[in-house]
């Protein structure tokens, strides 16, 4: 019954590509936003957890303005599977600026423009992630680490329509310390994003004043290797239209307390999401319950 499901699961994504390879982007964003609002409506459990997790971030205090932010967020992430899907179309190495607006610090700059010189770049699932990557490796390749999705036909299908150029990806269970390393000796950028919930092997930082499971490979890596990490995202600003931010770069000189420096370096990182988010909160992904750790109230006034 599972390979009929994949199989019938893959049909399915193999049509709406076809569908979407076929239509302008303006219909295909417009298609994507109604079907964003039926699985708001639909999906009870991923709203409820977006509204709280909203609530908890005191992004607002006011459930209605919690609902708007949220049902912005579902038709965020629909557009933005539409925009990473069809930006090849519309983006390459020689134009990508025409459509993106670049905020680089100079330090930041420099740092990508070095040759030989290796990156950790953070972020969270703010803006356009994909596209993110995408834009960063027209300047320097980057190596992005990705889990596998549980159909292994639409798995490959997606994979295969991943904009190539100098951007790669590397499944989650080959992404062992070996290929990170190398990832930095090479000179590249490993891309990471570091917003989901760590479960047991992370730390507890606080992210909007709840302590949250961090995944300390960042820090880790930083600490070990003394390669520069950067914080970047990229914020949608219209129709295959973004803007592309890089902080200075972080260089944390270790104290000899291993565990003070790895939470120094953490609870920076989630200061710098923190801000991100609050410019743009309609582009974040909410839906993830990124305190699990926290006990869930019933009342709207404690939530998680």
């Amino acid at each position: 019954m599972k390979t009929l499901r994949y199989v019938v699961e893959y049909i399915g994504v193999r049509f709406a590509l076809f569908v979407l390879d076929r239509i302008s982007l303006p219909k295909a964003e417009s298609m994507a936003m109604r079907l964003a609002d039926i699985w708001f409506k639909v999906d009870g459990r991923r709203r409820r957890i977006s509204e709280q997790n909203i609530l908890r971030s005191g992004i607002t205090a006011d459930q209605a303005e919690a609902t708007r932010i949220a049902h912005a967020s579902f038709r965020h992430f629909a557009v933005l599977i539409v925009e990473s899907l069809k930006s090849d179309a519309f983006m390459n190495e020689h134009n990508w600026r025409e459509r993106v607006e670049v905020c680089i610090s100079p330090a930041a700059m420099a740092l990508l423009e070095k040759p030989g010189q290796a990156i950790i770049l953070v972020s969270g699932h703010i803006g356009n992630w994909e596209i993110s990557a995408q834009m960063v490796s027209y300047i320097k390749p980057v190596v992005g680490i990705t889990r596998d999705m549980n159909n292994p036909y639409t798995d490959k299908l997606m994979k295969r329509r991943k904009p190539k150029n100098r951007f790669t990806l590397t499944p989650k269970h080959d992404a062992g310390l070996g290929r990170l390393l190398s990832v930095l000796k090479n000179g590249e950028i490993l891309a990471l994003l570091t917003d989901q919930h760590a479960s047991g092997r992370g730390m507890m930082i606080d992210f909007f004043g709840t302590p949250a499971s961090t995944h300390t490979s960042p820090a880790l890596l930083h600490l070990v290797t003394h390669v520069p990490l950067c914080f970047g995202y990229c914020l949608r600003t219209g129709p295959m239209s973004f803007k592309l931010i890089a902080l200075d770069p972080i260089i944390h000189k270790p104290t000899g307390n291993k565990e003070q420096d790895i939470r120094a370096v953490l609870e920076r990182l989630n200061r710098e999401l923190e801000t991100a988010i609050r410019q743009a909160p309609e582009q974040y992904l909410w839906a993830h319950r990124r305190w699990r750790n926290v006990q869930q109230a019933s009342s709207p006034a404690h939530v998680s």
